[in-house]
This record gives C-alpha cells, sequence and structure tokens, in this order.
C-alpha cells in the first residue's frame, strides 16, 4: 500500500494527541531517534542530489572555522566526510548548499565572521572556492528558488536581527534593494534575547512558508516558529500556534534548522537541540516531521532519545 501525504499527516496527528512516547513504525517501517548526528554540531542544511542526502553545518572543523560533509541514504544514518569549505577566517557559521538546475553548479552559502556570502563547487561534495561577499553584518543566508526560476536570498542583518529577504538575479549576483521582512516583536522571539534568525523557505499549497528561530540561540528558549506570504519577497504573517518547536521535558533549545523532503516527498525538519538546559552551546542535530493541517498551519515537534517513525528511505 502507497503511504500518501494525507495518511501521514493523519498517523503523525494520532501520535502527537495521543501524547505517546514511543512511536510505532513509519512508512519505511523503522524507528530512529534523537540525536541523529552527535557532536557539538548545530544550524544544519540537507540537500537531496542523486538519492544520498548531504548535510552541512556550524561546527565540526576545528571549533568553528569550517565546513564539513554528512551524507546519508534514509536521513537518519550519516557518515562523516571530508571539509568541504575552510575559508581561513573564524565563525563560520549555519550553510545552505543549492544547485541550480540550469548550470548544474553548486552553491555553498556561507557566514564568515559576521559577512554573507557564496562560494561555488561542481559538486556536494566540494570543494568549494571563493566567490563572492554579499553582505556585511549579516548572517544565516538562505537561497530559494521559485517554481518560476526566481530566485531569492534570506538573510539576517545587523543591528537587531532582522530577516531580510534580497531578490537575485543569478545565485551570485543580487538583484535590485534587500527588504526587511521579520524583527524580534514577540514574547517567545524576545523571552531571552532579541533575536530572529535561521530563515528558510518552503512553498506549500500557493503560500510561502518563512520557517525561522527565536530568541537566544544558547539559552533552552530558543524555539522554531514561521510565517506565511502570498509573495516571497511578503509581507509575512505570524503562525498563531507560534513556537511549534519548543522547549518540554527534556529538550532544550530546539532550532535552526531546514526543511527537506524524503524520497516520498515528506517534509522533515533538520534541526538541533542543546544537550542541557545551561547557557552555552553544546548541541547535537536532530530530525523530527514537519506536517500541514487542513488549514494550511504548519506543525512539528521536538523528541528526543524516544523511538519515532523513520522516514521512507525508497
Amino acid at each position: 500500500m502507497k503511504f500518501n501525504s494525507r495518511m501521514f499527516i493523519s498517523f503523525i496527528a494520532v501520535l502527537v494527541t495521543a501524547g505517546l512516547a514511543q512511536a510505532q513504525p513509519g512508512p519505511s517501517g523503522k524507528t530512529y531517534q534523537n540525536p541523529v548526528i552527535e557532536g557539538n554540531l548545530a544550524d544544519p542544511a540537507v540537500i537531496l542530489y542523486e538519492g544520498a542526502y548531504y548535510l552541512y553545518a556550524t561546527g565540526g572543523v576545528d571549533g568553528d572555522n569550517g565546513y564539513r560533509v554528512y551524507t546519508s541514504n534514509d536521513l537518519v544514518n550519516w557518515t562523516r566526510g571530508d571539509v568541504v569549505y575552510r575559508p581561513g577566517k573564524p565563525h563560520v557559521w549555519a550553510p545552505d548548499v543549492f544547485r541550480d538546475p540550469d548550470s548544474g553548479r553548486f552553491y555553498l552559502y556561507y557566514t564568515v565572521s559576521q559577512t554573507v556570502g557564496v562560494a561555488e563547487g561542481d559538486g556536494p561534495l566540494g570543494p568549494f572556492t571563493d566567490s563572492k561577499d554579499l553582505h556585511e553584518r549579516a548572517i544565516d543566508a538562505h537561497l530559494f528558488r521559485d517554481d518560476d526560476g526566481a530566485m531569492y536570498l534570506y538573510y539576517v542583518q545587523f543591528p537587531g536581527f532582522r530577516i531580510s529577504v534580497q531578490k537575485m538575479a543569478t545565485p551570485t549576483e543580487p538583484a535590485g534593494e534587500p527588504k526587511v521582512i521579520l524583527q524580534p516583536e514577540a514574547d517567545w522571539e524576545t523571552r531571552a534575547g532579541h533575536v530572529t534568525e535561521g530563515p528558510w523557505i518552503i512553498k506549500h499549497g500557493g503560500r510561502y512558508y518563512l520557517i525561522y528561530s527565536g530568541s537566544g540561540a544558547d539559552t533552552p528558549d530558543y524555539a522554531v516558529g514561521y510565517a506565511t506570504a502570498d509573495n516571497p519577497m511578503g509581507p509575512f504573517t505570524r503562525g498563531e500556534s507560534n513556537p511549534i518547536v519548543h522547549r518540554s521535558e527534556g529538550i532544550f533549545g530546539p532550532g535552526h534548522g531546514c526543511a527537506i523532503r524524503d524520497k516520498q516527498g515528506q517534509w522533515w525538519h533538520v534541526y538541533h537541540q542543546k544537550r542541557h538546559d545551561r547557557v552555552e552551546w553544546d548541541r547535537f542535530i536532530c530530525l523530527d516531521p514537519f506536517w500541514f493541517d487542513e488549514d494550511g498551519a504548519l506543525h512539528s515537534r521536538a523528541t528526543r532519545g524516544t523511538p519515532q517513525p523513520a522516514p521512507a528511505s525508497e
């Protein structure tokens, strides 16, 4: 029997409503449990290319001095790979990798010492070489390509942790002026520092969903919310149920990740959690589902240390 999206949503909703600590096997017939990658890693971005997943994150290279690639066939079991980018400067954070379907080239959007830029490579394993810096006093770049081929770069601008969007003429060339689309205002975004960061865009039902994190990233109150718009340039309206991923018993500071579809088209949230409730940076990589309800609201939750239904592997 084919496991379609409506069945998946119903299955997850039953689990969440019932509050089950241990889930039954999902469409893959397997389970997993968080964390899926140990070690002090954060801010993951994942792409699917030719049947394999490639993950890039903050950390894992002499602290935060570069990016390393991790590979997987199922989003659960990851193999640590080589360093793909080392700029020779510190504070290398929050990568994103985009494959241009027109040229076949791969582009790595980096944050290095609070400068957002882009490097190029022939494949997902790199190595990526410098192309150009794009924005100063900025972090957390993410490139979104719409169905019509138009490209938009989302990033966080200082001061004020303002999420901005820049239309792009090409993967490396901006077009026009950037626009601020979200800044810290809600209670959960300002609970432990005034922060909105880690932007990621997905499109569903013709609408644009801006997934982002709020509050201080080194605190247990770090969390994930979303906002929606009819246009990738906004205006964006916050979801009514924000934050949709947040601290709970044994879960601390879940946030700053990406959305990726598995091989059957179901959405998953790859993100990090903090190991403890202390104010510090000890983090690891986790995986949990995203799903939409009948009204188009986005949902998720954070798990740790309990079996969960695994993504489809084929």
